[in-house]
């Protein structure tokens, strides 16, 4: 049974935290870089346990950073999955590096460790593991190989705020990367992102690299572009981040409801790596009736999304620029995937309805 405080209750008390916040900065006048952010980058960094978070405009931006502060640069290769947000790619190529996918773990949709060393060549500077779903990927696995063959690893932690893999993820590798998009388990009202990392070169560099290279103001000691995360947000952010805990123990219930009332219904349900904790940014499920089910929901009132429904290396935009191994479990999961509500909102009533609806879906295709 799912249990908690009053959902209406909880979202008024903190809006009211949230409008006293923006309000604050407001009074202000400070909107850019300036004591909200600089708290928030610290707030942040406590939460993880790492020396150095900074803030930018969005996750995207934030691994544009991390690998240019890395000295990625054209003619270099960055491994990654093609299971992903396309995030992911677009921010190698914005350094002009090359994209390689790995494929990945059926099970956990994360960068499978025993591929890794096959994709590594002469020109492979940085591994990007992404910890997809809230799920982290095996870093252990992951780091001791690119440690082995010298490789910089800049974690994806997009989905994944607060997830354990040992330690919180985005202090396993040399830097990680968060996005705040408002869907994110910790989000603001518009876009922002940010960079964490134990070095203090990479750190030095992104706070160049954010602000056209500035240590003082109009003098640029590098070249570097805009990217900034504004007051506001971080403001917001602060407020979010005192229950991002809670919030993630809220999916988890959730989360652990679907698995309760699910595995006899013929669905592949996500599984737990031994010795992680996720976050469960999303409840992924897999069907060989992945649409028809999809429909069925639809029908009967229930949103659900494809995350993802075509991996990177098969859009239009990549398709046959890029080199490409066979993924037979990236090519699987996008046809079979299938994201179920889940969300710290959710009432007890909700999500037996869906559970209901799945069951009896479930029934109707039974022989």
């Amino acid at each position: 049974m799912i249990t908690g405080a009053n959902p209406r209750e909880q979202y008024l008390a903190r809006k009211a935290e949230i409008d006293s916040a923006i309000s604050r900065v407001l009074d202000a006048g400070r909107y850019i870089l300036g004591y909200e952010v600089k708290a928030f980058e610290q707030e942040f960094a406590s939460y993880l346990g790492v020396l150095h978070a900074i803030g930018a405009g969005s996750g995207t931006e934030a691994l544009h950073l991390a690998l240019a502060a890395c000295d990625i640069k054209p003619g270099d290769e960055v491994i990654t999955v093609s299971h992903t947000a396309v995030a992911t790619v677009a921010a190698i190529e914005l350094t002009g590096a090359t994209p390689v996918f790995v494929d990945i773990e059926p099970r956990t949709y994360t960068l499978d460790p025993a591929k890794l060393e096959a994709a590594i060549t002469s020109r492979t500077r940085v591994v990007i593991p992404v910890h997809l779903y809230g799920h982290p990927a095996d870093m252990n696995a992951i780091t001791e190989v690119a440690r082995k063959r010298n490789l910089r690893v800049i974690e994806d932690c997009a989905q994944a705020h607060g997830a354990i893999d040992g330690r919180r993820v985005g202090i396993h590798g040399d830097a990680g990367c968060f996005s705040f998009y408002p869907t994110k388990n910790l989000g603001a009202i518009g876009d922002g992102g940010m960079v964490v990392t134990k070095d203090g070169v990479i750190a030095s560099k992104v706070r160049l690299l954010r602000e056209y290279g500035w240590k003082e103001r109009y003098k640029s000691e590098i070249p570097g572009w805009n990217s900034r995360l504004d007051e506001i947000q971080a403001a917001i952010l602060r407020v979010k981040l005192r229950y991002l805990d809670a919030d993630n123990s809220a999916r988890t219930l959730i989360a652990q409801e679907y698995s309760r009332t699910l595995a006899d219904t013929g669905l592949v349900l996500p599984v737990v790596r031994e010795g992680v904790t996720p976050v469960w940014h999303q409840y992924v499920v897999r069907s060989d009736h992945r649409d028809a089910l999809q429909a069925y929901l639809q029908e009967n009132g229930v949103a659900t999304l494809i995350h993802y429904p075509f991996p990177i290396h098969l859009q239009p935009a990549y398709q046959g620029r890029l080199a490409v191994s066979s993924l037979p479990e990236t090519e699987q999961a996008a046809r079979e995937v299938l994201s179920l509500p889940v969300y710290p909102e959710l009432k007890q009533a909700e999500v037996q309805r869906v559970i209901n609806l799945i069951r009896s879906f479930a029934s109707a295709q039974a022989p």
